[in-house]
């Protein structure tokens, strides 16, 4: 009877502690900026799937604001707390490899989302959770290239030029240009991600009486400011095709509009549930894919009333 009560109560202890574990749970996160809207969106995701486990994750958010030194700084920070995972949303993804060293060094699980750092072969303890930036470039192209009859202008508004998710989706946008030779780059250059960046370049060219067909951009706040820009000069609209991606509410609704021909959605509570969960299954020592991929998909005036 002692040793049926001595294993109820070990069976017991198991329990608790395995809850208590999860309750005290602590997973640092450094986003790169609070300030971009679709990065406040995967934030606010990340910060709902925390809540939605039964005795809950603490999260720990910290902003980086655009500074590759202060993010390294926060996940130092994290370390010495003695968090139990970290969850890193990467300043510039060319400089991740002594966030990478810090993390493994002090034995602490580390998840980057959104932006996977230009380094590949992560070590063991280190996972992306991400989208592939070169379909949303590929995709986004191939329906403006149909939609323009295979012909004409058009400029690209960059992203940041150092996120690998701006190389990767203009890198795409370029290989689908290979098979259309009619099709022309007029200009491109880096709008920052920015809406009032992406206005102020397209009120430019036009100022400097570019001609161009069509506009596309590496996401949907600098596609908005093309969209403004465009109707403030007085073109009619859809006589130029803008093309994003995200999908963010704003940039749904000017699909709704027609202010923008079409999106590509970047699923935000996917990447944010995928980061969060794999740093809670790394925490417990659960085995986890090294990459996991959040997909892209096609927005248009036919099927945006499906994206939320």
């Amino acid at each position: 009877m002692k040793t049926k009560t001595r294993f109820a109560s070990l069976a017991l202890s198991l329990m608790f502690a395995s809850g208590a574990a999860l309750a005290d749970m602590k997973i640092g996160v450094s986003m790169a900026q609070f300030d971009d809207t679709w990065l406040t969106y995967l934030r606010e995701s990340m910060d709902t799937k925390a809540k939605s486990y039964p005795d809950g994750v603490k999260l720990q958010f910290e902003d980086a604001r655009s500074d590759v030194v202060r993010q390294l700084s926060q996940v130092e920070s994290f370390i010495s707390q003695k968090v139990d995972a970290i969850v890193v949303n990467p300043v510039d993804t060319a400089a991740t490899k002594k966030i990478t060293e810090a993390a493994v060094k002090a034995g602490i699980p580390l998840v980057y989302v959104n932006r996977r750092p230009d380094d590949l072969n992560l070590p063991k303890g280190v996972v992306t959770v991400a989208s592939n930036d070169l379909e949303a470039g590929q995709m986004q192209m191939q329906y403006l290239a149909e939609k323009m009859g295979g012909k004409g202008d058009i400029v690209i508004l960059l992203g940041d030029l150092a996120n690998n998710s701006t190389t990767n989706r203009t890198k795409g946008v370029k290989e689908v240009l290979t098979k259309y030779p009619n099709i022309k780059i007029e200009q491109e250059q880096s709008g920052i991600w920015s809406r009032d960046k992406g206005m102020t370049l397209v009120n430019d060219w036009l100022t400097q009486g570019r001609k161009f067909d069509a506009v596309v951009s590496n996401n949907d706040e600098m596609a908005i400011g093309a969209a403004m820009a465009l109707q403030q000069a007085g073109v009619a609209k859809g006589s130029v095709l803008i093309a994003g991606v995200d999908g963010t509410p704003d940039g749904l609704n000017a699909v709704k509009k027609g202010s923008l021909l079409v999106s590509v959605f970047q699923d935000a509570k996917g990447q944010a549930d995928g980061s969060i969960d794999t740093a809670v299954k790394m925490a417990r020592n659960e085995p986890v894919e090294q990459a996991v991929w959040v997909p892209y998909r096609l927005i248009t005036l036919q099927n945006v009333d499906q994206f939320k």
